[in-house]
């Protein structure tokens, strides 16, 4: 295994999402249907990160990143050596006495080694330590992400939050209580 330090990450390394490599073969999705999460085959092939363009290019990262951080955000990386290798981004208020984990990523080719959850494990604590009664994801809905969420602990919410289910209706919008 690799030898990973996790480390918060200044506003001048957003840019350094791009290292990320995202690629991913999906073949079980889920959708959310009466309330329940419904497992269906899929073919979702996922690109590396784009230079320019759509949701799924760098500059985009970049500025998702960037809002993050003007509302107290915090960024987190993982890294081998000099190479980002895993992200993670939090948002301290998205509600009252609700927290929101914005964004996680870890590179094709070092997933399942327990990059995740050592930066999921320090966005739960930063959530905590903020006062969130509550910790929020948006996540895509792909086996391994929906898979991850729900081992720890996060279930599906009755009542996502109306902004960011405007802005991703087919996600699996999830609640963790803290």
């Amino acid at each position: 295994m690799p030898s990973i330090t996790i480390s918060k990450l200044s506003e001048s390394e957003i840019s350094r999402v791009g290292e990320i490599d995202r690629t991913e073969i999906v073949r079980v999705g889920y959708r959310v249907e009466d309330d329940r999460l419904i497992r269906m085959a899929v073919c979702w092939d996922c690109s590396p990160w784009r230079e320019e363009g759509d949701e799924h290019s760098i500059p985009q990262m970049v500025r998702g990143l960037e809002e993050i951080l003007s509302h107290e955000g915090v960024m987190l990386g993982a890294v081998d050596d000099d190479r980002l290798v895993g992200i993670a981004a939090f948002s301290p208020r998205l509600t009252e006495t609700t927290a929101q984990l914005a964004f996680l990523h870890v590179s094709n080719g070092y997933r399942r080694q327990g990059i995740a959850s050592r930066l999921f494990d320090q966005v739960e604590e930063l959530a905590r330590q903020c006062g969130a009664q509550e910790l929020y994801v948006s996540a895509t809905p792909s086996e391994s992400a929906v898979g991850f969420y729900t081992s720890r602990g996060f279930t599906l919410t009755r009542t996502p939050h109306p902004e960011l289910f405007e802005i991703e209706p087919e996600d699996i919008h999830m609640i963790k209580r803290l």
